[in-house]
């Protein structure tokens, strides 16, 4: 799963959180209507669609926002393409954060979006949770995940946070960092 941790713009469903990001990811999508995908993005995501450079010859449209860059490309068999009908949610998805999730499942309710919702309890902590896809069958995630708290795992061995694992992380963490200020 890509993550990204950001606060969203206030366009669509999203509250600003402020701030400079300086990492500036891509996401890179074939399409087969361009015009529906920019749609989608800056209507539900609140991206902004941007100027890409006018020597490629061939359809797509940019859009930015919260900083990441969505590339959209026209397929050129798009009837080809692969098109996901069962919202699952394990299944690869991009996550973004947001500040009312009831703002966000209202949202989608009034554009006919179809959704799942689900929740998540780590350590006490519930995180809500809204899956959809965009125009072409991509996962998008909904989240209040900043209830969870965002520890790093650079000099660890990385392991997946399940309800299983999470007590052992949570006291190997302790001595970790007694052991660093050795």
């Amino acid at each position: 799963m890509t993550t990204v941790r950001r606060q969203l713009i206030s366009r669509g469903v999203f509250e600003h959180g402020g701030g400079a990001h300086a990492i500036q990811p891509e996401k890179k999508i074939k399409n087969g209507s361009v015009e529906e995908s920019i749609n989608f993005y800056r209507d539900v995501l609140g991206f902004v669609p941007i100027r890409r450079p006018g020597s490629f010859n061939f359809d797509g449209a940019w859009l930015f926002g919260f900083g990441i860059g969505i590339h959209l490309l026209r397929s050129e068999n798009p009837e080809k393409m692969p098109r996901k009908s069962e919202i699952n949610p394990k299944d690869n998805h991009i996550s973004f954060q947001c500040e009312s999730m009831g703002a966000v499942e209202k949202k989608l309710k009034e554009l006919g979006i179809e959704h799942v919702r689900a929740l998540v309890e780590e350590g006490g902590i519930q995180v809500e949770q809204l899956f959809f896809h965009d125009p072409d069958g991509f996962m998008i995630e909904i989240c209040n995940c900043d209830n969870l708290p965002v520890i790093p795992l650079a000099g660890e061995v990385a392991r997946s946070c399940s309800c299983l694992n999470l007590q052992t992380m949570q006291q190997e963490r302790p001595m970790l960092q007694q052991e660093r200020a050795i």
